[in-house]
């Protein structure tokens, strides 16, 4: 069985607990957004498409710009109003996608993705979530610069959390994709899979996207049924996590299984079985005599696991 830590010892699931204030009534009002982009003390995250700008340092990598030096790192599209870190601003700035390459070459310079930021530790824990929020709206707006009623070229409102057609009037607001992430249980045993494009030895949740009309536990029961082959009862909801791949955010759930024999879905996955409690606790501690593992501790897949072997969730 796995070693139980503190509870102040747990990790915490990447990209949450962002600080920052978002004070949405501060987007609606231009001259107040103005004086927040004059203030010295302003500062900004900068993204170019999938990748994240920062400041070589010693230990850790900056990936605060104040915003003039941040304009002159290449062409900008758009500049978001994130929120305020006490009383100091912070925004996101999107660089043209093309301007990664030529910044890569820069010796003061740290071009990765945000996934490799989180999982290698690259920054102070305290930047991963206004990280994931500037990734994810910046993105959309990368995403999102026609109008999808008429075809015509946006425009920015409300400090970046809006686009307006100047054509027809629509207006557009940031996406999120509801996932939902379930550890389908049977017992002792729990049921994980694999896909293709997994690390070498890793297993994981299974997971799909909610479709219209579906609610949290259906989507869990569909996506199951659909992928495994077995039918699901009871749904526990446990935790959820922005997941800034493009833009989503991973429900978390436990799954009672209502039978146990696997039809695999080989489009989505190469491999799924049950696994014993044993036998995940020994992955979760990289000691598994076949070098298998499960996801990384920013992973909220890894937070359902964790929680089922050490025991910490319990059905209602």
């Amino acid at each position: 069985m796995l070693n139980r830590p503190d509870s102040d010892d747990r990790p915490r699931l990447g990209y949450t607990g962002n600080l920052l204030d978002r004070d949405p009534a501060v987007r609606h009002d231009p001259a107040r957004v103005a004086a927040l982009a004059a203030d010295p003390a302003a500062r900004t995250y900068v993204t170019a498409g999938d990748m994240v700008v920062m400041r070589r340092g010693a230990a850790l990598a900056d990936p605060l710009f104040g915003l003039a030096e941040a304009d002159g790192l290449g062409p900008g599209r758009e500049r978001v109003l994130l929120g305020l870190s006490g009383a100091a601003p912070r925004f996101g700035l999107g660089l043209d996608p093309g301007a990664a390459e030529a910044l890569s070459a820069r010796s003061d310079l740290l071009v990765t993705d945000l996934r490799s930021i989180a999982v290698q530790g690259l920054v102070a824990a305290e930047h991963l979530a206004p990280l994931a929020e500037a990734k994810a709206l910046l993105l959309w707006h990368v995403r999102h610069r026609f109008c999808s009623v008429c075809g015509q070229l946006s425009q920015v409102a409300d400090a970046g959390w809006r686009r307006a057609c100047p054509a027809c009037g629509a207006e557009h607001f940031p996406r999120t994709d509801p996932v939902v992430i379930m550890l389908a249980v049977d017992g002792q045993r729990c049921l994980l899979g694999r896909q293709a494009r997994f690390a070498p030895g890793m297993w994981s949740c299974l997971a799909g996207f909610v479709e219209p009309g579906e609610n949290i536990e259906e989507a869990v029961r569909r996506e199951t049924r659909e992928e495994a082959g077995i039918r699901i009862g009871r749904v526990h909801y446990a935790a959820s996590q922005p997941w800034p791949f493009p833009m989503s955010l991973m429900i978390g759930c436990y799954a009672e299984a209502l039978d146990t024999d696997l039809v695999m879905d080989i489009d989505e996955l190469e491999d799924l079985r049950w696994f014993s409690r044993d036998e995940v606790a020994a992955m979760l501690e990289r000691r598994h005599p076949g070098a298998l593992t499960t996801p990384p501790p920013i992973a909220i897949a890894h937070f359902l696991i964790r929680g089922w072997v050490e025991e910490t969730w319990r059905p209602a």
